[in-house]
C-alpha cells in the first residue's frame, strides 16, 4: 500500500522531476563586451604599463584617455546597484554602498579640500569592478582570461630591456588633478636600480607579474609553473621588490603543495589555504608587539624597511588621528585619509604618513564597522567556488601585509573579487554552491568538474 500510495506521488501532476545541475564547465561563457571585464581590463593594461602609457598620451595631446577605465568603474558603481540592491536586494549591498557614502564625506571634513574628496572618489570607485563579479566565476571569461595572460609576458620583457637601456618615461613629469607627479622615479636600493619596466614604478612592475603569473598559472600544467616561474621570479628580483618576491615565493609553495594532492583534494586545499592566508591580517600587531623599536634592525640592517613599518607605518596614524579627528576611532577618519589624496589634496600634510598595510589603512578610513564587514567577507570566502578568486585571495591578503594597495587600482579591484560573493543573497549562494558541488581541480591545473 505504501509503495502504491509512493508511486501515485510521483506520478500525480504536481510532481516535478529535479532539473540536472549544470557543471562548472557548463556555465554560460560571459564575453569581453561586458562593463566589470572591460573595467578590469582596462585598469590592468593602464596600470601594468603606465609609464610608458603615460609618457605617450602627453605626447599625443590624449591625456583625457587615461581617465577611461574611470568612466567604466563608476558604470561599475551603477551596475552595482542595479544588479545587487535594486534586483538582488542585499542588505550588506545597501549598508556596504552607504557607509562608503558616509566615509567620503567624512573623508572631505578630514582632508579639507573638495579636490581631496574627488581624488578619494575616484581611489575607491575601482573596488566596485570588483564587486561586480559576484555570483560570476572567472573561468566564464575566456576572453577577459585570454586578455591578461600576455600583461605576464610584455611586463617581463619591459622589466628585462629597461635592464639594458633607459626608457623616455624614466622621470617623465605630468600633471593631474592640480598635483604634478612623475610617470616613473628611477629607484635605487643597495647600489641597484629599481627597474619598472612599462610601469611607473617597481613595486607595480612587480605587482602585475605575480598577480598574471596567479591568474595565468591556475590552469596550467606544472611543467608550464616550471619553466615560467622561475623567469617571474628573476624578473621580480630585477625589481628589488623584497615584497613581491616573498610572496611569490610563498605562493608558489601554496600552489605546489596544491598540486601535489590528490585530484579530490585539492580544491578543498585551495580554499582551505584562502581561509588561512586571512591570518596575515595579524601579522603587523605580532610584530608590533615583539619588535617595536630596534627589535629587527637589530638582527639585521636588512630588515630597516619593515622596521620602519613597525615603528612608523603602522602605529603614527593613529597617534595623529587622536590629535586630529579623535571621533575618527568610531568613525573612521574618512575615506583618503593617510592615503594618497592626504598627500597630494590636504591641509594635513604634514601628518601624512603611508600606511603600508591594506587592513589597517581601510580600518583607519572605515573604522570599527570594517570588522564587521571582513566578517561577511571571509564568510563568503568560505563559499567562494571560483579557484580564480580563492588564489586571488591567498595572493592578495599575502601582498597586502606590507602594501596599501589602494593606488594603482588594480590590487583594489582583485581585493573587491575575491570579497564580492558577500553581496550574494543566501539562497543564491547555497543555489551556486549546489551547482558547483562536488568538484576536484583537473590533473593539468584547477579546472572544476565533477568528482
Amino acid at each position: 500500500m505504501t509503495n502504491r500510495s509512493s508511486s501515485s506521488s510521483l506520478a500525480s501532476p504536481d510532481f516535478k522531476a529535479p532539473e540536472p545541475l549544470p557543471l562548472n564547465s557548463q556555465l554560460p561563457e560571459i564575453g569581453i563586451w561586458n562593463v566589470e571585464a572591460i573595467a578590469l581590463l582596462m585598469y590592468f593594461y593602464r596600470d601594468a604599463f603606465a609609464g610608458a602609457l603615460r609618457y605617450y598620451l602627453s605626447l599625443t595631446k590624449l591625456d583625457v584617455l587615461w581617465f577611461l577605465p574611470d568612466i567604466f568603474a563608476l558604470m561599475c558603481i551603477l551596475a552595482f546597484i542595479q544588479r545587487y540592491i535594486i534586483k538582488g536586494k542585499s542588505l550588506i549591498a545597501v549598508l556596504t554602498l552607504l557607509y562608503i557614502a558616509f566615509a567620503l564625506y567624512v573623508g572631505f571634513v578630514f582632508l579639507g579640500y573638495f579636490a581631496g574628496m574627488a581624488s578619494s572618489f575616484k581611489m575607491i570607485a575601482p573596488v566596485f569592478v570588483g564587486f561586480c563579479f559576484c555570483r560570476r566565476d572567472f573561468n566564464q571569461y575566456k576572453q577577459l582570461l585570454a586578455l591578461i595572460h600576455p600583461i605576464f609576458f610584455i611586463t617581463i620583457i619591459g622589466i628585462f630591456l629597461s635592464s639594458r637601456v633607459q626608457f623616455p618615461w624614466v622621470g617623465f613629469a605630468y600633471e593631474t588633478l592640480g598635483a604634478t607627479r612623475q610617470a616613473t622615479r628611477l629607484w635605487w636600493a643597495a647600489s641597484e636600480a629599481r627597474l619598472a619596466g612599462f610601469a611607473a614604478d617597481s613595486t607595480m612592475a612587480a605587482f602585475f607579474v605575480f598577480i598574471t603569473f596567479v591568474f595565468t598559472s591556475a590552469r596550467k600544467s606544472m611543467l608550464w609553473i616550471c619553466i615560467w616561474a622561475p623567469v617571474g621570479l628573476y624578473a621580480i628580483k630585477l625589481t628589488t621588490s623584497k615584497t613581491t618576491l616573498g610572496v611569490m615565493i610563498m605562493y608558489l609553495l601554496c600552489l605546489v603543495i596544491i598540486r601535489m594532492l590528490p585530484e579530490r583534494e585539492r580544491f578543498p586545499m585551495l580554499r582551505r589555504m584562502a581561509m588561512l592566508s586571512f591570518a596575515s591580517i595579524l601579522v603587523p600587531v605580532v610584530l608590533m608587539v615583539f619588535f617595536a623599536g630596534d627589535g629587527l634592525t637589530s638582527i639585521s640592517r636588512g630588515f630597516f624597511s619593515l622596521q620602519d613599518r613597525i615603528n612608523n607605518s603602522w602605529q603614527l596614524p593613529f597617534v595623529y588621528m587622536q590629535e586630529l579627528m579623535p571621533v575618527g576611532f568610531v568613525t573612521g577618519c574618512g575615506l583618503g585619509c593617510f592615503n594618497y589624496p592626504q598627500q597630494l589634496f590636504s591641509n594635513k600634510l604634514s601628518y601624512y604618513v603611508p600606511v603600508d598595510n591594506f587592513y589597517i589603512g581601510t580600518y583607519l578610513m572605515f573604522g570599527p564597522i570594517f570588522v564587521l564587514f571582513m566578517v561577511f567577507a571571509i564568510a563568503a570566502v568560505s563559499k567562494t567556488k571560483d579557484i580564480y578568486k580563492l588564489s586571488g585571495t591567498i595572493a592578495m591578503n599575502l601582498f597586502t601585509i606590507t602594501v596599501l594597495a589602494y593606488g594603482p587600482a588594480s590590487g583594489l579591484i582583485m581585493i573587491g573579487a575575491a570579497f564580492s560573493q558577500m553581496f550574494a543573497k543566501r539562497r543564491a549562494l547555497d543555489q551556486d554552491l549546489a551547482i558547483s558541488a562536488p568538484i576536484a581541480p583537473g590533473i593539468d591545473g584547477l579546472a572544476s568538474r565533477p568528482a
